[in-house]
C-alpha cells in the first residue's frame, strides 16, 4: 500500500513537473517568442496562458511598452562646416519579435544598433542646415526629416519608432568662443554705426536751427529797422508840426533834451560863459 502511494506520488509529481513546464504566462506588458533549440516556433502578443512542449522548447519574453534610446552626444558639421554637439533620443515599441532576435537578439545590441544609426540619420540632417535653422521654427522640419530617415529602417529591426528628438545643441567650445567674439564684433560695429548716424542727425538739426536763427534774427532786426524808421519819421512829423506852431518852444524843447542827455551826476563841461548851450540859463538869470 505504501508502495503504491509513493508511486501515484511520484507520478503526480512528474505530472505537475511536465504540466509546469508545458505552460507560460505572457502578460499584458509582454509578448512572448517560443523556441526550439534556438529556432523560432511561435509569436504570442496577447495576454494568457500558452503551452508549449516541456524541455524541447523555450519561451523569450520581450517588452510591449513604449521603450527608449539616448544615445551619447556627438559632434556634427553644419552646412558651413561649423561643428555642433547634438544630443538626440528615441523612442520605439517592439511589434515584431521575431526580426528582432534576428537583428538584435538583445535590447542592449537594439540600442547600439539602434543609436548608431539614429546618429547617422541626425548627421545627414543637420549637415544640410544652418545653426540659426536647428534653434528656429525651422527645427520642425529637420526632425520631420529624422524621423522619416528612421521609420524607413524599423522593419529591419522588428520595431516601430514612435518618435525621435534632439533633446540639447550646443556649440563646441572654440567654436562657442568664435562665434561670441564675432557676435560682439557686430555689437560694437552696429554701435559705431548708430553713433556714427546720431551724429549725423545732431549736425544736421544743428544747422538747422542755426539757420532758422539766423533767419528769424535777421526778419527781427529788419522789422526793428523798418519800425524804428516809422517811428523816426512819425517823431520828425510831429516836431515839424510843432516847430511850425512855436519855434521858440520847440528849440526850448530841444535845449532841455540836450540837458537831459549831456548832463549827470559825473559829467564835466568846459564852455565858454556865453556859449549858446547855456543860453536859456542865461535868460532864465536876466528875467529874473
Amino acid at each position: 500500500m505504501n508502495r503504491r502511494l509513493a508511486l501515484f506520488g511520484a507520478a503526480a509529481l512528474a505530472v505537475l513537473f511536465v504540466a509546469a513546464n508545458s505552460m507560460f504566462v505572457v502578460h499584458q506588458t509582454k509578448q512572448a517568442l517560443v523556441l526550439q533549440f534556438g529556432e523560432p516556433k511561435a509569436v504570442y502578443r496577447d495576454p494568457g496562458i500558452y503551452f508549449k512542449v516541456p524541455f524541447f522548447q523555450d519561451v523569450a519574453f520581450y517588452e510591449k511598452r513604449i521603450l527608449d534610446i539616448d544615445p551619447d552626444a556627438e559632434e556634427m558639421n553644419l552646412r558651413d562646416q561649423r561643428r555642433i554637439i547634438v544630443d538626440v533620443y528615441a523612442r520605439y515599441r517592439i511589434t515584431d519579435p521575431l526580426q528582432f532576435r534576428k537583428s538584435a537578439g538583445t535590447a542592449d545590441v537594439l540600442r547600439q544598433r539602434l543609436g548608431r544609426e539614429l546618429n547617422n540619420a541626425v548627421r545627414v540632417e543637420v549637415a544640410k542646415v544652418l545653426l540659426p535653422d536647428i534653434l528656429s521654427e525651422k527645427r520642425a522640419a529637420v526632425m520631420d526629416a529624422i524621423n522619416k530617415a528612421m521609420r524607413e529602417r524599423e522593419s529591419e529591426f522588428g520595431v516601430e519608432i514612435i518618435d525621435v528628438r534632439i533633446g540639447r545643441t550646443e556649440l563646441p567650445r572654440d567654436t562657442a568662443e568664435a562665434l561670441f567674439n564675432r557676435m560682439r564684433s557686430d555689437r560694437f560695429a552696429e554701435a559705431a554705426r548708430f553713433r556714427a548716424d546720431g551724429a549725423e542727425l545732431k549736425a544736421k538739426i544743428q544747422a538747422e536751427a542755426d539757420r532758422d536763427r539766423t533767419v528769424i534774427l535777421a526778419e527781427a532786426r529788419r522789422q526793428s529797422q523798418i519800425l524804428r524808421g516809422e517811428g523816426d519819421a512819425t517823431r520828425n512829423q510831429i516836431l515839424g508840426k510843432a516847430y511850425g506852431r512855436d519855434p521858440e518852444f520847440f528849440a526850448f524843447y530841444r535845449s532841455m533834451d540836450a540837458y537831459r542827455e549831456a548832463l549827470g551826476a559825473d559829467t564835466t563841461l568846459v564852455l565858454s560863459p556865453d556859449s549858446q548851450f547855456f543860453r536859456y540859463f542865461g535868460a532864465a538869470n536876466v528875467k529874473k
